[in-house]
């Protein structure tokens, strides 16, 4: 136990077998509960886990998926095995040991003593993180960290796709976990599903662990396109959600009408600028009536996030 608490540590794996044993053996003693749940991997990490099981078959718990169901859904199968086993602190650490356990104290303290539901590690804290985390990863990791602070409504909150993460068993028993994002954009869609019941949200710095061997299935540029789709969907779905059933914010007209203004004078501006340059003259009027929808658009989306800003302020 933790200060009292009742801690459980999942750990999702699929292929793994490298560096699971490893994860395992540094997680502190007062981990009460160690559950990893294979994805189905295809190498030898079950037979790794079984050998802990066999030493701490008190502590240690292995769930096996029998289809493939993403890093998300193994995050999930864990989540019900400590909603429904009673534990205080649900924390989440990656078979690869990327994830620091010196650390875990720092993200369970503000969790245990009951000043935030949800405690998130933010590796960007550090001033040496772009010399330690691969460049395109950090530039990706940024740009997806921006735009989940303007889906989930967490403006505090940055390092959005760390996984280094603790949750209270509140939090635990409203969430449906079987409705959450089953692949790499877990960590965004639980965030948006947080601030639809205003669980309270904290970033911890935490230290960026590379170059251990781990074999990273993540590919930026690709994923960013992706998971900027999904962004988009669940932006709509706490708006829908936050402002519209469970309670009223006029920010619901900002958007709205910065979305009619901004996309329609985006457009005509391009299009204006294409004219421009390749068949003659634009007429003026034409071009002030461009420049009226884009920044009449914008100031209306900059108004909507600062309230979205301001509605949110206390969730720290």
């Amino acid at each position: 136990m933790y200060k009292k608490k009742i801690i459980g540590v999942v750990v999702p794996a699929y292929n793994e077998a490298k560096l699971i044993g490893r994860t395992l053996d540094t997680l502190p003693d007062f981990v009460d509960w160690v559950v990893v749940v294979d994805d189905c991997s295809q190498d030898e990490t079950v037979e790794r886990v079984l050998e802990r099981v066999a030493e701490q078959p008190e502590r240690v718990i292995l769930i096996q998926h029998q289809v493939n169901q993403g890093v998300g859904g193994a995050i999930a199968t864990g989540y019900k095995w400590c909603r429904d086993h009673q534990v205080d602190v649900a924390v989440v650490m990656a078979g690869d040991a990327q994830m620091d356990p010196a650390d875990l104290p720092a993200l369970l303290d503000p969790v245990v003593e009951g000043k935030v539901d949800y405690a998130k590690g933010n590796r960007l804290f550090t001033g040496d993180a772009w010399n330690q985390i691969p460049k395109v990863r950090y530039l990706g990791n940024s740009a997806m960290s921006l735009l989940t602070k303007i889906a989930s409504g967490y403006w505090h909150v940055a390092d959005s796709q760390s996984g280094y993460t603790a949750i209270n068993s509140q939090a635990l028993e409203t969430i449906d976990w079987d409705r959450m994002y089953k692949r790499y954009g877990q960590p965004n869609d639980l965030l948006v599903r947080l601030n639809v019941y205003n669980f309270h949200v904290r970033d911890v710095p935490i230290r960026p662990v590379y170059g251990v061997g781990e074999e990273s299935g993540v590919r930026p540029l690709w994923m960013i396109p992706k998971l900027s789709w999904l962004l988009l969907k669940l932006f709509f779905y706490r708006m829908v959600q936050k402002y519209v059933i469970r309670d009223f914010h006029p920010l619901l007209f900002f958007y709205l009408m910065g979305m009619v203004l901004f996309v329609p004078g985006s457009l005509f501006g391009l299009y204006l600028v294409i004219y421009r340059l390749f068949y003659g003259t634009v007429a003026a009027t034409s071009a002030l009536f461009a420049v009226f929808l884009f920044v009449s658009g914008l100031q209306s989306i900059f108004f909507a996030m600062w309230f979205d800003m301001e509605y949110n302020r206390d969730l720290r």
